[in-house]
């Protein structure tokens, strides 16, 4: 016979090995095993009993399913607790058992003894399947009209059960379900708002019905507010808190995009706001779910500040789980009433001195939202002293999100040029490459800091030379602008007083260029940045310096790296007498970038915009080159014929009539002279066609164009001389090819989707690929991306897995995905996308449908 229960924790307690416990738990199932064959009903219900243990501790106990459905269909109430105790426990809903339960639990539902009744319910609640919700809807359905709460509250919960299985049973219980909501008991008015939450999760369409019960849960919850104390409900003071908490829930559920329903509770809601007490936890449970509903529902603009000011006194308490909520809540909030938070900055910038890094985490990406033009002074100041503190993986992040800061919101250039620096001597060996960069430029379009900023950057390196993209950024200035850095320089601070910087003496310059290039973490890249300084260093200081720096280039000619010593090389024979004359062209200045017409340039390249030209020319390979694109243009004779095309790939891939005739290129110097500020249509232009005479060249050669490169126009080939070449290359496309047409999906919240379309193969024509790519402009990464597409019947629609389903932040194009598309009707209909597309913001989530046209 097998041990008690009681004998059998002990033994499994005193094994001081894995091996001793298999050899007990082994032991007894054996014996178990045995009493199961002798039909032992004495011990059956300890056997089960110490089978759920069993199972418990992780050992497998199937063997022992068939005694739980013995122990349910006996007639006493202990056996029964135990076989249904065992039952939700051993049992799953794929168990084939299971389906021997249905007539158990219908006979127990119709039990005199409500306890087996609620114990048939639980069970439902827990393992009921779609086959068995519409055998028991009827039954439970009846234990909700029941006159006993306990029942009526078990009920709701199986109802639950019941409709998540098979929603279509919803009409069956649809009334009963607003019954539950004029209950006295607490019990079933909780279980009947869960139901009704639950429903309107499943059956979205069931919110419009119920829209009308908002006066009835607005009345309830102002019961419960003005109810004085109860013991049976009473938590640290609150009445209920578990049932407030559930009627906000819904409230906010019924409130979201519903004008009237909104306007019905908002004095409720601003009630509980004030009447609540904060100095427990269950006040502030009720509070935090209050805030969220206001912000969800339509409010007054008075009681989103009420709900603000909640969060700001949350920030203030010592419990650092209400901290964070407040934090991650503010952090919703702020893209939609910024004003108000920003009343409690300055706590939130407090929250970067917590000793939890989650804290400090959330209150770094708050502060990122909060900058602004007035601000951007005292909040990149705390942001620098937190760069200092900050991990050491934290702070690439936090040195990008800074450099944004400085590019949209720097109120004057010397404000941008120090805040730029301290961030290198902080943290620049942690610093992402395009920080260095952008710093680079940042002080380059700084007219009249430039001097400013090398003095303090030479400064800044003869204290410190271990953040070594700070030293990058200093050799460049030192080569660039290395004449200002030998006299002096005086500058006026914000508050008045005047800061002089003497001027440095060359060697002493030089001196700590070949102490750079001695530095224990200097790599290759350093070596060019100062190899590239002293070069430049050649016309900005007197003809004497130009033998020492001679002698500082000359070691490069012996180095390893081959980039370096070619450079060398050549840097050293451009010093000789023979290129005096345009030597000061060469190593001149950088011209300072135009970012404005960068940015415009970049994003009419991404746009795939046509090129300017008068002509619709054509490549060997049937793609429509950028000057002949069409994307559904208003009066294309295509377009006219289909209106409705959402995307007509057709004339792009050359399914409209093009005309292949070119114009010859007649090359002159007022071509030359009208093209002179875009370098693109010259170098990448498709109208090559060679004229069949030589043009008169009266274009002037520039002393700064060494290799004749830059402003000379090229110099057709005979038509005599061509002509073997086009026999024996027929077919090859010699020019460019066109890049690919570029559509642009989607472009909201910071999310930028474009189409990248393309022919894979020319002899199926009704292939189409699609490259979908996804591009983040927000501060903070987006995350479970999913992208869904849906076509009509005559499109065949195969999607490949996307590289990734998180975005980085301010990323472009780091995430893409591939559709292919086959159409069978290609010719006569076009191609029509329908996106949907679902992501995480911030951890909120978005859903959007969009029609690609």
């Amino acid at each position: 016979m097998s041990i008690k229960m009681r004998d059998l924790i002990r033994a499994v307690r005193a094994c001081k090995t894995a091996a001793e416990e298999r050899a007990v738990i082994s032991k007894e199932c054996a014996l178990i095993r045995t009493a199961i064959k002798e039909e032992d009903e004495q011990f059956r219900y300890r056997n089960v009993a110490k089978l759920m243990y069993i199972h418990m501790l992780g050992y497998p106990t199937h063997f022992g399913q068939m005694e739980c459905l013995k122990l349910i269909s006996a007639p006493s109430f202990p056996e029964k607790r135990i076989g249904y105790l065992a039952l939700t426990l051993l049992l799953n809903e794929q168990a084939e058992v299971l389906t021997l339960v249905t007539n158990s639990l219908k006979l127990d539902l119709v039990n005199n003894n409500q306890y087996i009744q609620g114990l048939a319910l639980i069970t439902i609640g827990n393992l009921a399947t779609q086959d068995m919700a519409r055998d028991l809807i009827s039954d439970v359905d009846k234990l909700l009209k029941s006159n006993n709460s306990y029942l009526r509250k078990k009920a709701a919960l199986a109802a639950i059960r019941l409709l998540k299985k098979e929603p279509d049973l919803i009409d069956s219980i649809a009334d009963r379900i607003i019954s539950l909501l004029k209950d006295r008991a607490h019990g079933v008015l909780h279980t009947g708002v869960q139901l009704m939450i639950d429903v309107i999760d499943l059956l979205p369409d069931m919110k419009v019905e119920y829209s009308k019960l908002v006066p009835s849960l607005v009345r309830l919850l102002r019961n419960f507010i003005s109810m004085g104390f109860s013991p049976e409900h009473d938590v640290s003071g609150i009445t209920d808190p578990f049932m407030q908490v559930k009627i906000l829930r819904i409230l906010r559920i019924l409130g979201k995009n519903n004008d009237e329903a909104s306007e019905q509770m908002n004095d409720v809601l601003a009630q509980v706001a004030t009447n609540t007490e904060t100095s427990k936890n269950a006040g502030n449970a009720i509070l935090y779910e209050c805030v969220q509903t206001i912000m969800e529902i339509k409010s007054e603009s008075s009681l989103r500040v009420l709900a603000v000011n909640i969060l700001g006194r949350f920030l203030l308490n010592r419990d650092n789980n209400i901290r964070y909520v407040a934090l991650n809540s503010l952090s919703k909030v702020v893209n939609e009433d910024i004003s108000a938070v920003q009343r409690h900055r300055t706590t939130i910038v407090e929250c970067l001195k917590d000793a939890d890094i989650s804290i400090r985490q959330r209150a770094l990406e708050l502060i990122f939202q909060l900058v602004n033009d007035s601000n951007v002074i005292a909040l990149t100041t705390e942001l620098l002293n937190y760069l200092i503190i900050a991990q050491v993986e934290q702070k690439a992040t936090l040195s990008s999100k800074i450099m944004q800061i400085v590019e949209k919101y720097s109120p004057n250039k010397k404000w941008r040029v120090d805040t730029i620096i301290t961030m290198l001597s902080i943290a620049s060996n942690q610093a992402d490459e395009s920080v260095i960069r952008t710093s680079i430029l940042f002080i380059a379009q700084s007219d009249g800091f430039q001097g400013y900023a090398t003095h303090r950057l030479y400064r800044a390196m003869l204290e410190d030379t271990s953040q070594i993209g700070m030293v990058h950024v200093g050799i460049w200035c030192i080569g660039e602008f290395g004449d200002l850095l030998t006299r002096e320089v005086s500058l006026t601070d914000s508050d008045g007083s005047l800061s002089t910087y003497p001027p440095v003496i060359i060697a002493e310059i030089l001196n700590l260029l070949e102490k750079c290039m001695k530095l224990h973490n200097s790599d290759n890249v350093t070596k060019s940045f100062i190899l590239n300084a002293l070069i430049k260093l050649t016309i900005r200081f007197p003809a004497n310096a130009k033998s020492v720096i001679t002698d500082l280039i000359l070691p490069f000619q012996t180095s390893i790296s081959l980039e370096l010593q070619q450079r060398s090389v050549e840097y050293i024979k451009l010093l000789t007498s023979d290129w005096d004359n345009i030597r000061k062209d060469l190593f001149g200045k950088m011209p300072i970038i135009d970012e404005a017409n960068l940015r415009k340039r970049r994003a009419a390249y991404d746009l795939m915009s046509p090129i300017a030209s008068s002509n619709t020319d054509q490549t060997p390979n049937g793609i429509n080159s950028p000057g002949g694109f069409t994307l559904g243009v208003a009066g294309s004779s295509h377009a006219n014929a289909n209106a409705s095309s959402l995307l007509d790939l057709d004339d792009i891939f050359g399914g409209s009539s093009v005309s292949t005739s070119q114009s010859n290129v007649n090359v002159s110097s007022n071509n030359t002279s009208s093209n002179a500020n875009d370098l693109l249509n010259d170098i990448f232009s498709l109208n090559s066609t060679p004229s069949t005479s030589y043009p008169t060249n009266n274009v002037t050669q520039s002393s700064n164009d060494i290799f004749g490169l830059i402003s000379q126009s090229p110099l057709p080939v005979p038509v005599n001389q061509t002509a073997g070449l086009s026999n024996s290359f027929a077919g090859l496309n010699v020019g460019l090819a066109a890049p690919n047409p570029v559509v642009t999906a989607f472009d909201k919240n910071g999310l930028f989707i474009v189409l990248e379309l393309s022919k894979p193969n020319p002899s199926t024509p009704n292939l189409t690929r699609i490259v979908t790519k996804f591009s983040n402009n927000n501060p903070y990464t987006i995350e479970g991306m999913s992208f869904q597409a849906a076509v009509p019947k005559y499109l065949k629609l195969e999607m490949l897995p996307a590289s990734s389903t998180t975005i980085p932040a301010g990323s472009n194009a780091a995430v893409t995905q591939e559709i292919k598309v086959t159409n069978t009707m290609q010719g006569e209909k076009n191609i029509m996308l329908k996106l949907k597309i679902n992501y995480k913001v911030n951890g909120s989530p978005v859903e959007e449908l969009v029609q690609v046209s």
